[in-house]
């Protein structure tokens, strides 16, 4: 697999390296902010797949991501927050999907 040549992915990986470090949030609150920022962005499925993969092994919950977005909503709008709860829910799916194969 290392002989994939992945130029997108090698920036996107670029990019975060430090970057928690650099925000001086403790871990929990980095991806808090990171699930915020993706749903004000109207991020794809596949952007909150990874995201919330590293929230759970943080041990965030479903409440905590939920949270977030009530908290976010009165900002970003209701629409905004929606199509966040519908892509989160296909990055679930995309999940099991990935897990199955």
């Amino acid at each position: 697999m290392s002989d994939l040549n992945t130029p997108v992915l090698d920036s996107l990986l670029q990019m975060n390296e430090g970057s928690l470090e650099r925000s001086g949030l403790d871990p929990e609150r980095f991806m808090l902010v990171r699930i915020a920022a993706l749903a004000a962005t109207g991020a794809p499925p596949a952007s909150y797949l990874l995201n919330l993969e590293m929230a759970s092994e943080l041990g965030l919950t479903l409440e905590q991501v939920q949270g977030v977005l009530i908290g976010i909503a009165p900002v970003i709008g209701s629409a905004r927050v929606a199509a966040a709860g519908s892509a989160i829910f296909q990055s679930l799916g995309l999940a099991t999907a990935i897990a199955e194969e």
